[in-house]
Parts: C-alpha cells; structure tokens; sequence
C-alpha cells in the first residue's frame, strides 16, 4: 500500500509502542486499541459503550527515531447518523519533540450508520487506508533522534495496520512525567474538539506536563463497577472523576441511588490508590439540564435543518421524587467530597462550573444544547490546567 521513493522500514505495532490503551486486541486487520480491559467490556456489552471506548481519545503511538517520514495505515470505523450531515473525517495529529509537526486524516473504511429515531444501527465494512507524513523536522539532540507521537482521532475507532518509517524506530522511553489518569463523559471524550490534541483533557495535560490516560467515555460515564475497578487497576499519579451529565441524560438513576453509587465508586478506586491525589469534579454548566432532569433526546425537527440539537425531557417537579439534575448533582457531591475529605486529605472538589459557567455560556454557547464546539474545549482545557495543576490546585507538583 505505501509509494514513494523512501527504502521503508516495517516495525510490528505492539503495545509497547502505545500509550493512553488499557488494552490492544490483535484483528484480522492488525490490532485495535480500547480503553477498556477485556474483562470489563464482557461485563457489559453496551454498543453505545463499546464505540465510546474503542474511539482512541487520548492514544498515541509513541517512538523514537530518526525517519523523516512515517506512512501508517489504519482501517477507520465511521459514524454517519441518518439524516445529520456528514461528520468529517477523523483526526491525525504529529507531533515532533512535543510540538505539533503535521495533521493529516483517512478517507474510507468502515461506515457505522446510526438512525437515531430507531436506534438502529449497520456497518458496513471498509478498507483501510494510508496516512503520510514526510519531511519530518530534525529532533532537537545532536545526533538527529527526536521523540515523534501520533494521536489516533479521539472520535473514530482505529484498528492500526502497519507502521513504516524511512529509519529505525524504538518506543519511546518513560517520559519521567506524572500519569494523569481521567474518567468523564462525551465532553472528557472529545466531542467535538477539533482534534486529539486540542481535546480539554489533552490541552490540560499538554500545559500541566503530564502524562494523559483519558477514560472519557461518550455517554457512557455512569458510575459503572467496572470502570472503577479499571480506575482502580490502572497505574496513575494523579486521578480525576468528572461525574454527573451522562446520569442525568440517560436518566439512570435517582438521588437514592446516586449517593451510595457515588461513595462506592470512590471506595474502589481508594483500593489501589489510597493517598493519590484524586479529584472529583462535577458537571459544567448545561442550561437544558441544570434544573430539568433527563432524559435527553435528540430534537428532530432540527435535523431537517442539518443541525443535531437535544433537549431535556423531564420535568423540574420530578425533583421531588429523587431525578436528578445537574443543580442536584452538584449540592450532592459537594457534600459527599466534604464528608470524605474530613478523614481523606488527598480527596478534592471541583465545581465544573469553574471550567464553563453562565458568563462563558453567553460568550460559547454550546452548539447542540450539550456538547462544547471547539473553541470552548481549549477554554476548558486551559481552566482546568489554572486550576487543577498551579500552586494551590488539586495536582500541583509536590502538593497533595
């Protein structure tokens, strides 16, 4: 599949090579990174969790060498929602010694098709194709070696074929930088960032010179045993939760549930990491949810338009018998984080409305009532870095 006049090296794409999988199932195309363990992903076969963590949001492969161009070839995964306009396609990001050196994409592969007024979905399978980088900047060490990563789309699940370089290539060593490890929903996912390395999570984890695992799991950060069992297991220096909007869209739960829930999650990811900095951070501001609970539907009518917009389906008097809210959320877990911090002096809160309040929604307005557009993810990302990684934030280097 590769051209060009470059004498190309073929190196084996192993997991070693990869950073920010949990886990890497070998196809029949060649391997597919997930973000999930095995073991948890049998444990619910949820196809809306299934694509939320086999999209590669925050997975990179990561090496070092002295190649002036890489040829990859990876078999996208599409999403084409029936009756929205085409989505573009995913998303490469080069970067060079930590500096961005080149984006490119992959037309073709797979094509799910998603008709949300049914909820059914098809794939229709694909072929793969070739990403190109070429005369790739010298790294900054005499000798020509410089440290190059490429960030998988965080928004289309890539199976990576083969990886050719014009040198050698070894993976990257331990940057010696802490592992920031970092569970949310659509929004920690991605959505709609306009690449891998502009999601708030990545653009956070750039300005705090961190390493990133992003467990970001579109639509699907509900409290699940499993997804604190993996946060549990998974080697971190620095841990944060964003809980609460995928609760209130999917409508999964009431307040009675929530608590305990809340409390269990914690519990278990204070058995692998009992005094790591671990920072609770609750819902950004969302005006369709902040009083009124869920679920959450898609608006129809705007998809005539070529716009997705949602909006909220309960009512606020339903507060009465426990639906939650984001408003309600909030109180909750500000309580919940207060209780445990009295005997727990790693454990923080962060209100998200500190990341996207009422006056950054009059200025970046979400554009479908739910998700933040591009712009407001680098908003975000630099918030949370202010926050979470500066003297007196959750993460500052040496603090606790």
């Amino acid at each position: 599949m590769h051209t060009g006049k470059h004498d190309w090296i073929t190196t084996p794409i192993t997991a070693d090579l990869l950073r920010g999988a949990l886990d890497v199932e070998h196809t029949e195309h060649g391997v597919l990174p997930h973000r999930l363990p095995s073991w948890a992903r049998a444990q619910y076969t949820d196809g809306q969790l299934a694509m939320a963590e086999s999209q590669p949001a925050g997975v990179r492969l990561a090496f070092r060498t002295r190649a002036t161009a890489v040829e990859l070839d990876t078999l996208p995964t599409k999403r084409d929602y029936v009756g929205a306009p085409p989505r573009p396609d995913g998303v490469y990001d080069l970067l060079v010694d930590g500096r961005l050196a080149g984006q490119a994409s992959v037309a073709g592969g797979n094509t799910l098709t998603i008709d949300m007024t049914t909820g059914t979905t098809e794939l229709r399978p694909g072929l793969p194709g070739t990403l190109r980088f070429t005369d790739l900047p010298d790294g900054t060490e005499d000798d020509g070696i410089k440290d190059v990563e490429i960030w998988l789309p965080h928004n289309e699940t890539t199976e990576l074929v083969a990886l050719r370089t014009d040198a050698p290539v070894e993976p990257a060593p331990d940057s010696g930088r802490r592992v920031w490890l970092h569970h949310g929903s659509s929004i920690s996912h991605g959505s709609d960032a306009a690449s891998p390395t502009t999601t708030w999570p990545a653009l956070a984890a750039s300005l705090g010179g961190v390493e990133l695992i992003n467990l970001g799991l579109g639509g699907s950060a509900l409290l699940d045993p499993f997804t604190a069992r993996t946060l549990r297991d998974t080697p971190a220096d620095l841990i944060s939760v964003k809980i609460g909007i995928n609760l209130v869209n999917a409508d999964l739960m009431r307040l009675r549930a929530f608590t305990p829930a809340v409390h269990g999650f914690l519990d278990t990811i204070r058995e692998g990491h009992p005094t790591t900095p671990l920072l609770v951070v609750s819902p950004v501001l969302c005006p369709i949810h902040e009083d009124t609970p869920g679920p959450s539907a898609p608006d129809f009518s705007s998809l005539s338009t070529g716009r997705l917009r949602f909006r909220a389906m309960g009512d606020p008097a339903e507060r009465a018998t426990g639906k939650l809210t984001l408003g309600v959320i909030r109180e909750e877990l500000t309580r919940i984080v207060a209780q445990r911090a009295a005997e727990d002096p790693h454990l923080h809160y962060l209100d998200g409305r500190e990341l996207y309040g009422e006056a950054d929604s009059a200025e970046l307005p979400l554009p479908d009532q739910l998700h933040p557009d591009a712009a407001t993810h680098r908003h975000i990302g630099e918030r949370f870095a202010e926050l979470a990684f500066t003297a007196d934030g959750a993460f500052a280097d040496g603090g606790v």
